[in-house]
């Protein structure tokens, strides 16, 4: 597991931790993880109160090049002091497939926040599919003279002034080659060495998988413009002609019949969640194989590779099964749905100060918009009228842009809406690894696993579950293994406060124990997990 660390210092915050401190923790966490830094992104005397930090903004747009897995913050405030700022960047994070890891924290945004950044999510797609006729008609012209429209060109062209696709003589020989090296058995993961070998990048990074595989199922490269609903036949000068793409790609398909070879760390669901019960450390996802040469997948703690820690492995399908059996439980509860959606929509009560900046500027234009068609209605209209009416027509156009591009990242929900979302979490579908990803996402902080039991904290108030194996045994979980039956111990659900506010239980690593100062509540569960 590859990770980046990023860390902030704020100039008028002398007691904040200071930048060596940071990478200093970040790091000794890494190395106790078994993660791999390879880099750091730092902002020095820049507040998190804005996004207009350069090394973050440069981490979030290196984020998409499957450079790392994982970013290290010391805090979360370190990543994001807003709310709908951090739910914004860490869903782009998401995306592309990369997690956020708090060292100091074992909740990494307040157990409702995470619940919120979920919904939002949601909502901010749906309100991407709601853009402004004035939106759509720009990029709808731009896609029927297949300009870019703002993105970047696929390896092997450039977009010229006029945002038209050209070829780059220099590399279309290459994707040519990577074409014919496929159809002569290669796959895609050597290709991509070869081209690494011969130092060929792309956008400045070394191929990988991903890479090679976008570059032999780009239908840019047969001369298709594709934008929405715009299909137009040969309107980029082709680089690979129709009988060798369509040669690779059925190829392609017939390889993804065969066994994997190529499998993403996010294939375990439990990645940056699963901690060892006897040492704390993270428990990280692995393929085995039986003697009889069968593969069987598991989680074993970190520290056992390296014979400090004595816990077993515990098999991949059971584990993962027996959280989201928990989480159902969790909000198959009516009650829970509704203090949720109650929680979440008190914490949008504000609204973001970028929105009402941008609705005082669009009502102070539309001001000036009825004092001048008063005017010209009274028949003052001159030339110069006519520039200030255009001038004032543009500003409206472009302030109504610029609201809705930030109602989508900053999204103020109904608490229907919220509700509606929350129990949308109730019909995903968990025969697919998306779903489960899904629900594990929205609900789980970490896991604790024990030889007898495991631990898990869930982002809800802070509430934490103990599951026995002994319970397990009982349930229809048991065909999948689960680990011997040590001692009979009854479920808990734990509620800890200090000064009458809800604490998160437990660290990222180290087992939780209980702070003399806390006060805590401990009520025997039945199956349902209702006190």
């Amino acid at each position: 597991m590859k990770a980046v660390i990023y860390a902030r210092f704020s100039s008028d915050k002398q007691n904040e931790s200071s930048i060596e401190g940071q990478l200093r923790e970040c790091m000794q966490y890494a190395e106790f993880n078994g993660i791999q830094v390879i880099g750091n992104y730092i902002d020095r005397a820049m507040s998190a109160k804005t996004d207009h930090r350069p090394e973050f903004q440069h981490m979030i747009k290196d984020s998409c090049k499957n450079l790392f897995d994982v970013v290290l913050v010391w805090k979360l405030d370190r990543f994001a002091r807003n709310r709908y700022d951090s739910a914004y960047y860490k869903n782009i994070l998401k995306k592309n497939g990369v997690r956020l890891v708090s060292i100091k924290e074992s909740i990494s945004q307040g157990a409702d926040g995470i619940l919120l950044e979920a919904i939002l999510e949601g909502y901010a797609e749906y309100y991407s599919a709601e853009l402004s006729e004035k939106v759509k008609r720009g990029m709808t012209e731009n896609a029927l003279k297949a300009k870019a429209n703002g993105v970047r060109a696929p390896f092997g062209y450039y977009i010229d002034g006029d945002d038209k696709y050209q070829i780059d003589e220099t590399l279309a020989p290459i994707v040519k080659e990577i074409y014919s090296l496929y159809l002569e058995g290669k796959r895609v993961k050597d290709i991509a060495k070869l081209m690494n070998a011969r130092g060929i990048k792309n956008r400045g990074y070394d191929m990988n998988y991903n890479s090679v595989f976008r570059i032999l199922t780009n239908r840019k490269y047969i001369g298709e413009y594709k934008f929405g609903d715009i299909f137009l036949p040969d309107a980029i000068p082709a680089i690979i002609d129709k009988d060798t793409f369509d040669d690779v790609q059925q190829r392609l398909k017939n390889n993804k019949k065969a066994p994997a070879m190529h499998r993403s760390e996010d294939d375990y669901l439990l990645t940056t969640r699963l901690f060892c019960g006897k040492c704390g450390a993270m428990m990280v996802g692995e393929i085995g194989t039986s003697h009889t040469q069968s593969k069987y997948r598991y989680y074993k703690c970190n520290q056992s590779k390296k014979h400090k820690c004595d816990k077993k492995a515990v098999k991949k399908d059971w584990i993962e099964d027996l959280v989201i059996e928990e989480i159902l439980s969790l909000i198959s509860n009516d009650e829970v749905i509704e203090e949720l959606s109650d929680r979440i929509y008190e914490m949008q009560t504000e609204e973001n100060a970028a929105v009402a900046v941008v609705k005082n500027q669009l009502s102070e234009v539309e001001k000036k918009l009825n004092n001048l068609a008063e005017a010209i209605a009274q028949g003052v209209f001159s030339s110069t009228t006519k520039k200030l009416l255009d001038d004032l027509e543009e500003q409206k156009s472009n302030l109504e842009v610029e609201l809705f591009k930030t109602q989508i990242n900053h999204p103020v929900l109904t608490k229907e809406q919220i509700q509606f979302a929350l129990y949308s979490y109730r019909k995903l579908d968990l025969s697919s690894q998306e779903g489960k990803q899904q629900l594990i996402d929205g609900f789980v902080n970490s896991i604790f696993l024990y030889d007898d039991r495991f631990l898990i904290t869930f982002n809800y108030k802070g509430q934490s579950k103990t599951v026995t194996f002994e319970q397990v045994n009982s349930s229809s979980l048991t065909s999948k293994g689960s680990p011997k039956e040590k001692e009979r111990k009854t479920p808990f659900f734990f509620f800890c406060r200090s000064g009458g506010t809800d604490e998160h239980l437990g660290s990222l690593t180290q087992p939780w124990t209980a702070n003399p100062s806390q006060t805590a509540f401990a009520f025997p569960l039945s199956r349902g997990g209702n006190p």
